[in-house]
């Protein structure tokens, strides 16, 4: 079954984590033998070969660059400009898989349609991978003139916050609201037609956001505070205001938010007993609250700074999600539903925004 996946961030691994991603995932594990500078060295599980694998011709890929303030502990970049120039360099790897024929960048409905008719007819086993631009963190966007070249350069999706404060609003693990700037770049993502990712957004921003912005909103990756009691998953509240909003919610599959309890460099998966049950809870979980099977679908997360130490435990690469149709069958899902929930319901989505 072809496969959508809302949410990974395949330029950080190829430019902070020195990954090819034309490497099967196996080549990349071996190369990282030894190494320690990351936890998840060795535990790679996205490349592009493994994608193909598993059918996900789609998904939403990141730009990520974080600035933090001299007095915030977080990691990141001592400046906006500097994070822009990151932003920058990321951009510049997607251009080279493009040019590649590993990658094409999908910015509009024609070009959307395009992409799933080459992909579920052409028999090229080496066929580019589709990926819609999505900035995780609006850090990087030194002025509203910045937003702008930046969706003239694809950007269809913006995060305002990730960790911590942001200069746009506040993400997980912090409290505040989305204050003058927040209200400006939202202005300007409704302006440009672009689409508000919700997720990483702190309870106060996250209302606050809702209360300002009218446009079109979706949570990339992001699970059930029912399920895991943590401030980066969404209340039952919140995932009720993004389905009244016809928003679409992606699974997230990095295991500390699929098991209460995770002490993370400590946990793991097994002993956890995280799986991909787990997803399948969540996707329960917001099924039932919507009554039907149209607002939610897949945002892994995979390879978001943490792999297989912190992935579920039946799953060794991203090709791994094609077991999820088979798991959801057994839970009672038609086949209607799967397709809604692998891949149908963002594509609807877009379609809709995009028409």
């Amino acid at each position: 079954m072809f496969i959508f996946d809302a949410h990974l961030d395949l330029s950080m691994n190829a430019l902070e984590w020195n990954r090819d991603l034309r490497w099967p995932v196996s080549e990349i594990r071996e190369s990282e033998v030894g190494m320690t500078d990351k936890p998840d060295r060795g535990k790679n599980t996205v490349s592009f070969d493994a994608m193909r694998k598993g059918n996900i011709g789609l998904c939403v890929a990141t730009q990520i660059a974080r600035y933090v303030h001299q007095d915030n502990p977080l990691p990141g970049w001592n400046s906006p400009h500097q994070a822009w120039a990151q932003t920058q360099g990321q951009l510049a790897w997607y251009r080279a898989m493009e040019e590649a024929g590993e990658l094409v960048q999908i910015t509009n409905l024609e070009q959307l349609n395009a992409h799933l008719e080459q992909w579920n007819t052409s028999t090229d086993e080496h066929k580019p991978i589709g990926y819609i631009l999505s900035l995780e963190g609006a850090d990087s966007i030194i002025s509203i003139e910045h937003l702008q070249r930046s969706y003239e350069q694809g950007l269809r999706a913006i995060g305002p916050a990730h960790y911590g404060p942001g200069t746009y609003a506040y993400g997980t693990d912090s409290v505040g609201g989305i204050g003058t700037k927040g209200k400006e770049l939202l202005k300007e993502v409704a302006r440009l037609n672009m689409i508000l990712d919700a997720t990483h957004l702190c309870d106060q921003s996250f209302w606050e956001a809702m209360d300002v912005y009218q446009g079109a909103v979706w949570a990339s990756h992001n699970n059930c505070r029912k399920l895991v009691d943590h401030n980066r998953q969404f209340s039952d509240e919140q995932l009720q205001e993004l389905i009244n909003r016809n928003a679409v919610i992606g699974m997230v599959l990095d295991a500390w938010m699929m098991v209460p309890n995770w002490i993370r460099g400590q946990s793991t998966p097994q002993e956890m007993g995280a799986s991909l049950q787990q997803m399948a809870d969540n996707i329960d979980h917001i099924c039932q609250m919507a009554g039907n099977t149209l607002h939610v679908g897949i945002g892994t997360d995979l390879d978001g700074g943490f792999g297989k130490e912190q992935s579920p435990a039946d799953l060794d690469t991203i090709a791994d999600l094609k077991q999820v149709p088979e798991l959801l069958t057994g839970r009672g899902y038609t086949q209607t539903d799967i397709e809604n929930i692998m891949h149908g319901n963002f594509l609807r989505f877009l379609k809709t925004h995009w028409k």
